[in-house]
């Protein structure tokens, strides 16, 4: 059996490589030779496969993902049976993936710098969402990636040499508190000649020194924002607009130039000395006659992402005696990370939990301090406890290899019948597909749009249309049924990852099964007893 994370996949766009000068489909480049007589003839096709296997060392590729917020990577991580490593696959066309020079079969090394290939595989898709909107990834191409395991290369020291050395120290994540005399107790200063680039002067005694910060340190980035495309002007700016406090990432400036020349983009997630105010704590419960005692509901945090919020936590029930708050914001079901997921699917897995269930929570001040940074609360929550106090004494078992995990089936994810009015800009969404054959997909979705508001997603499936199935239809015309319904639309849609589940257990989709999603529903979109 195989293990597979879908990393936030994008659609398939109606592009082809002949769109490009210079690209055709099924192109090779071949490299040049030279005649050197000094040397011999600089022919690779002379060479004999077992000279080059012996005497080519494996080269490791920098792939750097940068994505807009609400766009995806497009690509899946995956473990499978019979293939070593922690496996590229099904790459997207044009997704940032692509772009970054990610290919199907390339083996992941490094994350932000970070060996991984040891890692367990959630913990790696863990690492990955953590990022945010950009991350690193060092990769190998899997034949060199065979090859370099079956003739006993250490892969470490494989990704250290393919980095020039050491790659320096650890950025450092730090929240300052103003000072009603000393103020943040440093200055910014530009490095001269360096456009985009800060050094920090720091107050001796002051609340920076304090926690950390030292003269000399470059800035990285301020309450969310990089620094290296801001000028001097703006960033302070925003250093008078902070109000009580900034949370600051930096790092040495030697270190600073290490990360540079290996082409790292050096964020958040790669902090490994932190001060932030608020964390997340985890909650036991076990279920009383009348259940655990408390209300799962979603609702769309200020940045128009959907969380999921603890509520009406009855007295003295479970809940409460394990140290829930009305307003707690859900991240975590018995370690598992439920940051995207969707409702049915959160109260599927407690209610399929039994007796008891651990809860990873963190309360309303904490959960806006991390959305207006822009960070998941669990960036630094080192999950290293049990999941219930009942199991504290219980013999760690063997983790057994991943092709012979057996992992219970989950019932199938719903489809959504989303509901959508035309506004002054139409209905807020675009369609793709992939170029000369049927089925389509939705590609962009804007913010603030009936489609958003709707709960469309770029790369939802389109299923129906207005009540008409279109799955085998081409995408101009679906695009003609989606005009001929005027202001109104009715469409029937379905994740990626659940349309294939759907068809791989031959079960019909029809509307039938759907979740209504309506564009006047109320803040709290859904909401579930427990």
């Amino acid at each position: 059996m195989q293990s597979v994370s879908n990393i936030e996949p994008s659609c398939f766009q109606t592009l082809s490589l002949s769109a490009f000068p210079g690209f055709a489909d099924g192109m090779e480049l071949t490299q040049r030779f030279t005649f050197n007589p000094k040397v011999g003839i600089d022919n690779p096709a002379l060479v004999t496969t077992d000279d080059a296997e012996m005497g080519c060392r494996p080269v490791p590729r920098l792939c750097r993902l940068c994505r807009s917020e609400g766009e995806s990577f497009g690509f899946y991580l995956r473990m499978e049976l019979g293939c070593a490593g922690h496996v590229i696959r099904q790459v997207e066309p044009w997704s940032v993936a692509e772009r970054s020079g990610l290919r199907d079969g390339d083996r992941l090394l490094e994350i932000n710098g970070d060996f991984v290939d040891h890692m367990e595989h959630n913990k790696i898709v863990q690492k990955i969402h953590a990022s945010g909107l950009q991350v690193s990834f060092l990769v190998l191409e899997g034949s060199d990636f065979e090859r370099a395991r079956g003739q006993g290369v250490d892969l470490r020291t494989l990704a250290r040499e393919h980095g020039g050395g050491e790659q320096g120290a650890r950025p450092r994540l730090f929240h300052v508190t103003r000072d009603h005399q000393d103020g943040l107790g440093f200055t910014i200063a530009a490095a001269e000649g360096s456009k985009g680039r800060f050094s920090l002067v720091v107050t001796s005694g002051g609340p920076a020194e304090k926690v950390g910060v030292r003269t000399g340190d470059r800035l990285i980035w301020i309450n969310g924002n990089h620094v290296a495309d801001l000028t001097h002007c703006a960033v302070n700016k925003m250093l008078k607009k902070c109000g009580d406090g900034v949370t600051l990432l930096v790092l040495d400036s030697e270190s600073e130039e290490r990360y540079r020349k290996r082409g790292i983009v050096v964020v958040p997630a790669m902090a490994r000395e932190h001060n932030l105010p608020h964390r997340p704590r985890k909650l036991y419960l076990v279920k009383g006659p009348a259940g655990y005692g408390f209300l799962l509901g979603q609702e769309r945090l200020p940045s128009g992402r959907i969380a999921h919020f603890l509520r009406e936590v009855d007295p003295d029930s479970p809940a409460e005696r394990a140290g829930m708050q009305d307003g707690d914001r859900l991240l975590a079901v018995n370690g598992d990370p439920v940051e995207g997921l969707e409702h049915e699917d959160i109260v599927t897995r407690v209610r399929k939990s039994g007796q008891q269930v651990t809860l990873t929570a963190i309360d309303s001040r904490g959960s806006e301090f991390y959305s207006q940074l822009g960070l998941t609360p669990l960036l630094f929550f080192e999950d290293s406890e049990p999941n219930t106090p009942l199991q504290a004494e219980t013999p760690a078992l063997t983790t057994p290899p991943v092709e012979t995990l057996q992992e219970p089936q989950a019932p199938l994810a719903k489809p959504r019948l989303c509901h959508l009015e035309k506004g002054n800009a139409g209905f807020g969404f675009n369609l793709r597909s992939i170029l000369d054959e049927p089925g389509t997909f939705i590609g962009q979705v804007a913010q603030g749009s009936p489609a958003e508001k709707a709960e469309l997603r770029e790369g939802d499936v389109v299923l129906e249309v207005n009540g008409v199935n279109v799955e085998s239809e081409y995408i101009e015309d679906v695009v003609g049924k989606v005009k001929e319904g005027g202001s109104r639309l009715t469409v029937l849609v379905l994740g990626p990852v659940e349309y294939r589940q759907y068809k791989q257990s031959g079960t019909p989709i029809t509307a039938t099964l759907a979740v209504s999603k309506q564009v006047e529903k109320p803040e709290a979109s859904s909401k579930s007893f427990l």
